[in-house]
């Protein structure tokens, strides 16, 4: 439900701005106001003004203003729910509930005292290894070695885990506790029981999210041993998917820089910091995904990704590249910078200064010219065939742009490239895209009919029961699996309520633009509440995903009319053969993994009966069982 108006004019007049603005700014006295020096921009004397009276903000160097609401939102980039939860916390006020059954509050409060209680023994954790940091003399000869001083060490709160297979012990006398196998601080043996500590002889780098929480580490090796980097698993409080590792120390910088360079290591973030750009996040061990690009873009509309310039290095930038097209608005900026194979952002730095490093960022190629060389890599252009093949490769890059001035020059540029007018070109895409959208209604690649009044079925159904129209269709998934999930939120968004940490993180990892339109979704979601099919579709006008929510709302295969418990099972279906899907890659990468890492097998076999778990369903009467995988 969205939030009455009532209660924000409420928290409003309960919250002072000027403390509240004051968390982040030195402030100080003028006249009936406060000023200070601005944090969304660079200045040297202050033109930031705070009002007590009109409990108002604004800045008469870049125009910024706003109520403390708008500040959170702007300062620290959290949506507006979050805003108003933090605001609604200090001011002592209890947000209005959501229509939700007694079960699935509880459940929800449940998840939130988890979440605290987790985040919480991590913070412990990470005051540790500061501590054991200091008379770690190996670690600080590495780090000196890098050049890191003392106090940018301190600003990321770097750390040491020693040695000792139970060096946590010492820091958490029940060692046995659950809590630190949840958090991922420990690693419980399925064989025997036993338990060591997960992180052994590494310097640690804790991450933290917008609110400065820590929730998870990286740890790095010393030597050449493997791997050299490990991170926190997936946990209640941590996704790889969505975090970034030093945006919460980048903030201002920022700002400040006017863009974000977006690196691939937690040691690059923290050596550029040290050589004075302190604008650098990085990557979790993972591709770069859309709500990671989302993410970046809440804080500057120019982000540079860094990428080594051999062959893995431009896998990673083709990644990033479907990342960010749904988001390359007109006022956006984004480019690639890939670095000679023989250097890393530090080590270039050091060898040839800050001003040249500086130049190279600015002259890194923009994105317009990576989608031509993307599109035309391993392509001969010299013949009509690999023009034709180019093209092919083009059509599903330009289509993943939003509606602006980008995307008709960008036609006009692949026309060239592929020797054929633009004209043709825009038709010949429009007729390839209805080909692979197709009209009228289809049975989805679960093999079941989405549930409506018309349906023709025969014999008796029970509550819940699914109607089986064929045999599964061949696993051919993505588009239409991913499409008839989207369909079945957007037309009832209520059904989020039920969606857990897993589903969200399923939906949100799904390639652009289907990923991204689940994380606008979401968003509307947390800001306004449930909407309507009739409210979103106007509210989605100029976004980059307005062109696919139209296309799966739009049409027979639209209608997802019916009994809604029906309708719940079958996308709770459609998100089980996604997560199996999921299984299955991991495994296969795990299975590849296990000559050199000797967790990789127990993690099969965790993931094993989860696939396992999802394949059966449910138990016959009730829900599934949590038996997810840590």
């Amino acid at each position: 439900m969205a939030i009455p108006q009532s209660f924000l004019q409420e928290l409003i007049e309960r919250t002072d701005v000027v403390e509240v603005v004051g968390r982040y700014v030195q402030l100080r006295k003028s006249g009936a106001n406060y000023m200070g020096l601005c944090p969304f921009h660079s200045e040297k004397s202050a033109s930031f003004s705070v009002s007590p009276s009109k409990q108002f903000f604004h800045c008469f160097g870049c125009g910024r203003s706003g109520n403390a609401i708008g500040f959170l939102m702007e300062s620290q980039g959290m949506g507006f729910r979050e805003a108003v939860q933090d605001l609604a916390q200090h001011a002592g006020l209890q947000l209005p509930e959501e229509e939700r059954s007694p079960q699935e509050r509880e459940r929800a409060q449940a998840q939130r005292q988890q979440q605290a209680t987790l985040s919480e023994v991590l913070a412990r954790a990470a005051r540790a290894y500061c501590a054991q940091l200091r008379t770690a003399a190996q670690a600080i000869a590495y780090l000196k070695g890098r050049g890191v001083s003392g106090a940018i060490a301190k600003r990321y709160a770097l750390g040491w885990a020693g040695g000792g297979w139970h060096g946590l012990a010492s820091v958490f006398a029940e060692y046995d506790s659950p809590l630190l196998v949840q958090s991922g601080l420990v690693i419980e043996s399925e064989e025997d029981g036993r338990r060591y500590d997960r992180f052994r002889e590494r310097v640690m780098f804790p991450i933290r999210n917008l609110k400065g929480e820590c929730i998870g580490f990286g740890g790095r090796v010393l030597g050449d041993e493997k791997p050299k980097y490990l991170n926190s698993p997936e946990t209640p409080v941590f996704h790889k998917g969505r975090e970034l590792y030093g945006l919460f120390e980048a903030r201002q910088a920022i700002r400040e820089a006017g863009y974000v360079l977006v690196t691939e290591g937690y040691m690059d973030v923290v050596a550029l910091a040290q050589l004075g750009f302190g604008n650098v996040v990085a990557t979790l061990g993972t591709a770069c995904t859309p709500e990671h690009v989302h993410k970046l873009f809440r804080f500057s509309e120019q982000v540079v990704f860094s990428f080594d310039g051999d062959e893995a290095g431009r896998r990673a930038a083709r990644k990033a590249l479907d990342a960010a097209l749904p988001h390359a608005g007109d006022t956006r900026s984004v480019k690639f910078l890939f670095l000679p194979p023989e250097h890393d952002p530090d080590s270039y730095v050091r060898s040839f200064g800050h001003d040249a490093f500086a130049r190279l960022v600015g002259d890194a190629l923009p994105l317009s010219r990576f989608m031509l060389q993307a599109a035309s890599e391993g392509c001969d252009l010299g013949t009509a065939e690999g023009r034709a093949h180019m093209l092919s490769k083009a059509q599903p890059l330009w289509a993943a742009l939003p509606e602006g001035a980008l995307k008709p020059q960008l036609l006009t540029q692949f026309a060239e490239r592929g020797q054929i007018a633009p004209e043709q070109l825009e038709s010949l895409w429009a007729k390839e895209h209805l080909a692979q959208t197709g009209q009228g209604f289809e049975a989805d690649s679960t093999g079941y009919r989405s549930w409506r009044k018309d349906n023709d079925w025969r014999g008796p159904r029970s509550p819940g029961a699914r109607v089986r129209t064929q045999a599964p269709l061949p696993r051919t998934p993505g588009r239409r699996r991913s499409d008839h999930a989207l369909r079945l939120l957007l037309s009832h968004m209520a059904f989020l309520h039920a969606l857990d940490a897993e589903d969200r993180q399923a939906l949100a990892d799904l390639p652009a633009p289907h990923g991204t339109l689940f994380l606008w979704l979401e968003d509307q979601w947390h800001e306004r509440g449930v909407l309507p099919w009739a409210q979103l579709g106007p509210a989605l006008q100029g976004h980059a995903c307005e062109p696919l929510a139209q296309r799966i709302m739009t049409g027979s295969h639209a209608q997802t009319e019916g009994d809604e418990a029906e309708l719940r099972a079958e996308l709770q279906d459609l998100l089980a053969r996604m997560h199996i899907e999921n299984i299955e890659r991991e495994q296969n990468a795990l299975i590849a993994a296990s000559a050199s890492d000797p967790t990789a097998l127990a993690r099969y076999r965790r993931l094993e009966e989860r696939r396992r778990e999802l394949k059966n369903g449910p138990p016959a009467g009730g829900a599934a069982q949590e038996n997810k995988p840590a």
